[in-house]
């Protein structure tokens, strides 16, 4: 057997099987996405599928040579578990449904995840969009987070729901929304630029300091 890994697959506990998470974005499905997946699970007999904490599903207990076949016909792109990128972005429903959203969640987190797609890190990360300061979208516990408020969205940096978890700071308030992902992006790129390997953005602020993150960015 290769020591290489199957591209797009999670080597589990037991050291033989793998999962594999389809890429959803702020965790919004479709029923041909659906249709796709239960066919996959039928077919390949796959024992678990699991809702993961990013709006995610996770299709676990593949044998690796069913991975190949079952991303073709999943015919969806690949989420991110274990590289240096963006993993996902994690979104509530904000005010296309939910009678507590102020803005709208689900289209900046969608913008994010296509514009950031792509991009890598020094490591993982994750985005949290909530529509309301209820941040039903975690995003105080994510690298990157935003959530609304009536005159605008907040920009939080370096939080982490992790083994040292690490509340966010805010870095700038009452935002529109063009200005909301321009500060993020300042504060990716300078993360780029200044981040250690494999140092998530909570170490990366704690290291730094958010006034000095602050001063490079705004």
């Amino acid at each position: 057997m290769s020591d290489i890994e199957p591209e797009g697959a999670i080597l589990q506990r037991d050291k033989r099987t793998y999962a594999i998470v389809p890429r959803t974005p702020v965790g919004m499905v479709s029923a041909e996405i659906l249709e796709s997946i239960a066919k996959v699970v039928r077919k390949y007999n796959i024992p678990i599928v699991k809702i993961t904490s990013g709006q995610r599903l996770a299709l676990v207990g593949l044998e690796r040579e069913q991975i190949e076949p079952a991303w073709q016909d999943l015919g969806i792109g690949v989420g991110q578990a274990v590289a240096l990128c963006l993993h996902y972005v994690q979104a509530c429903p904000g005010n296309s449904v939910c009678k507590f959203g102020v803005d709208d969640s689900l289209g900046l987190g969608t913008e994010l995840e296509e514009s950031l797609s792509g991009a890598t890190f020094p490591a993982k990360l994750k985005i949290g969009v909530s529509g309301c300061p209820m941040c039903c979208g975690e995003s105080y516990l994510r690298d990157v987070g935003f959530f609304a408020k009536n005159k605008g969205w907040t920009v939080i940096v370096g939080g982490n729901s992790g083994g040292r978890p690490r509340i966010g700071d805010v870095v700038a308030q009452d935002l529109p929304r063009d200005e909301a992902i321009a500060i993020c992006r300042k504060f990716l790129s300078y993360y780029q630029t200044h981040g250690k390997s494999k140092e998530r953005t909570a170490r990366f602020v704690d290291r730094l300091g958010i006034e000095a993150i602050k001063t490079a960015i705004l």
